[in-house]
């Protein structure tokens, strides 16, 4: 079996539902999945994956010997992806034939196995327990700018929280991580795996709409999450304990600038929500 998910982090994992639900209703069979080779510490952590193709994108999934019994695409509905899937010429080839716009991205892959007789449970997102002991992790930075929140709110919250916070991003986030951090230690740059243990262990996730808001309901780790341009319905975290803040404004998701909503967010607003998720810490 073959499945296409050639997306982010986030994408990955409101897709483990739907990879667990696959393993379910065929336990002997091999499944393969193609996701970008730098999610393969994600991967390795997903219990219903037997092997990682590493494929960035909408490209020739490269595939060894028969053709597989079970092509899914877990990647979109468009014409590109199912072609990449026909193109391996799959006995069976599972793929939407209605998208439906306003739904849960959870939900959405569910729905599309239940439409093939496969149920899944869209709850079915932990990857593992912790008892989030660790610090504050603070992650300012996001994949457009219309998701990230002004740095300078950030480190509003940042000087408020004071102890026990690491501000973290990629090495393309140094500036910004920089400038939240102040005087507090940071992180930027290293392995997938470390960053994923420490949002795992963290007493408290503060981000924008990005893959690391996914770690933690992965996780079970407190967070509070700030939208703009999408909303929370569609993206945001399934359970307790993480609060979603989001002004009712949608907007493009591709803008370079902060969405107009998310900019409605204030630092009081965070801190709030901060102390509502922590049950009233002295923030």
């Amino acid at each position: 079996m073959v499945v296409l998910r050639a997306l982010g982090l986030g994408d990955l994992l409101t897709a483990v539902p739907a990879l667990r639900a696959l393993r379910r209703a065929y336990p002997a069979a091999t499944i393969t999945l193609a996701a970008p080779a730098w999610l393969a510490d994600v991967v390795d952590r997903i219990d219903a994956v037997d092997r990682l193709e590493p494929t960035e994108g909408l490209v020739p999934i490269r595939w060894r010997g028969p053709a597989p019994g079970i092509a899914v695409n877990l990647h979109g509905s468009g014409p590109r992806s199912t072609d990449l899937l026909s193109r391996l010429r799959p006995r069976r080839l599972i793929t939407h034939r209605l998208w439906i716009e306003d739904q849960h991205e959870v939900d959405r892959w569910c729905r599309l196995l239940a439409e093939h007789g496969i149920p899944a449970d869209p709850q079915d997102l932990r990857l593992g327990e912790t008892e989030h002991r660790g610090h504050v992790v603070v992650h300012p930075g996001a994949s457009h700018g219309c998701r990230r929140w002004p740095a300078e709110r950030y480190a509003a919250v940042v000087r408020t929280l004071d102890e026990d916070v690491v501000v973290t991003g990629d090495t393309s986030e140094k500036d910004i991580v920089e400038a939240v951090a102040g005087s507090v230690p940071t992180r930027v740059g290293g392995d997938l795996a470390g960053l994923l243990d420490l949002i795992a262990d963290a007493r408290l996730l503060i981000c924008g709409d990005t893959g690391v808001a996914h770690v933690a309901t992965a996780y079970g780790t407190p967070s509070v999450v700030l939208f703009g341009p999408v909303s929370p319905a569609h993206w945001g975290p399934r359970s307790t304990p993480h609060r979603a803040l989001w002004h009712g404004h949608t907007g493009d998701t591709f803008a370079d600038r902060p969405d107009p909503g998310l900019l409605m967010i204030s630092v009081a607003e965070v801190l709030s929500a901060v102390a509502q998720v922590t049950g009233g810490e002295r923030w």
